[in-house]
């Protein structure tokens, strides 16, 4: 440990470095064009326009596992597309299949009709 002598004298030098360090961006600077490049370029960073997954027809959609889950009872169904095209059909529409597969599944039963069966809820990853 220096003694406060020492540390007066080693306040007192000039720095040792004669280059300024070079100061790593903060919230106000501008970014580099590369960046915003590359921001642009990302494919996962596009605007998805287009018809939701639970609207769109079997054979349009481009997964290999489709899974639906109940937000009620947690219950999660899952069926490979080559599966569902031929069970249902090419021209199914996703959302008419995904409540066919989470019918008469669910654990929370109330006694009413109409708040019987699963709340389905379709991923989207």
């Amino acid at each position: 440990m220096p003694t406060p002598k020492q540390m007066e004298k080693l306040v007192s030098k000039p720095g040792r470095s004669a280059e300024p360090p070079i100061p790593a961006p903060g919230p106000t600077d501008d970014l580099p064009e590369a960046y915003w490049d590359s921001i642009i370029r990302d494919p996962r960073g596009q605007i998805r326009t287009g018809v939701p997954i639970q609207q769109r027809r079997l054979s349009e959609i481009p997964r290999h596992v489709l899974r639906v889950f109940c937000r009620r009872c947690d219950r999660i169904v899952e069926i490979q597309t080559v599966d569902a095209v031929r069970i249902y059909g090419a021209h199914a529409v996703w959302k008419d299949v995904g409540m066919k597969l989470l019918d008469n599944g669910c654990q929370e039963r109330t006694g009413r009709l109409e708040e019987d069966g699963c709340w389905p809820s379709f991923e989207t990853t």
